[in-house]
């Protein structure tokens, strides 16, 4: 490996821990996931969350003006969907009954966690965004051709995410043994409300985008 492709996987890293990192309702997940059925549903999680990031990368690589383009065209629906999915999924969330001590997950729930995870990353049409931004301030060329480098470049985004999503899930699988069951039901009743409020808030930044089109 060249000294530039060693520079093109590390802005790729680079960029999967700025996608990754913020506070959003997948990082809510992958910690409520670990407290509850301990560290493989977390990184199930993490991963499903990774995997789509990397889907994310590998379209802006190959096209960003297209990926964003279509992104814009269909940003409305794409909103409205992922709005409504995160208050589905947040009310499940918050209704959830904890499961008891020490109770893991088997490989289906493992997964339906992986499933879960990428389908609530991928309902989030501004991570498209997200990536346009971080190629930009990381001067990140864009030719629209499949080469080496943009290989490279998608693998260092989902080592990156990998690695932000692997802390997450460590950090919060070292508390795990001081919940209780009752402190479980708490930390989803928390979970379910901050997933709620991402998903109204969607909503309301859309509707807010409506009436100010509409005037």
């Amino acid at each position: 490996m060249t000294g530039d492709d060693a520079l093109v996987l590390a802005k790729g890293v680079a960029i999967g821990l700025m996608v990754a990192a913020p506070v959003g309702p997948v990082n809510v997940l992958c910690a409520r996931r670990a407290l509850e059925h301990g560290w493989r549903a977390g990184i199930a999680s993490g991963l499903g969350a990774a995997a789509a990031d990397t889907l994310f990368a590998a379209a802006a690589a190959l096209a960003l003006a297209q990926a964003t383009g279509l992104v814009a065209a269909h940003r409305t629906v794409l909103v409205l969907a992922g709005g409504l999915f995160l208050l589905a999924y947040g009310w499940r969330t918050l209704r959830a009954t904890p499961p008891g001590p020490g109770a893991g997950r088997d490989a289906a729930g493992l997964v339906a966690d992986f499933a879960s995870a990428f389908a609530l990353t991928l309902a989030n049409p501004i991570t498209v965004f997200s990536f346009a931004g971080s190629y930009v301030a990381l001067a990140v060329p864009v030719d629209g051709r499949v080469d080496a480098r943009d290989a490279l470049l998608v693998a260092g985004v989902f080592l990156g995410s990998t690695c932000w999503w692997t802390l997450l899930v460590a950090a919060a699988s070292r508390l795990r043994q001081r919940f209780t069951r009752s402190g479980l039901a708490i930390a989803n009743r928390v979970a379910g409300i901050v997933i709620i409020a991402f998903g109204a808030a969607t909503l309301a930044g859309l509707a807010l985008e409506a009436a100010r089109g509409g005037g």
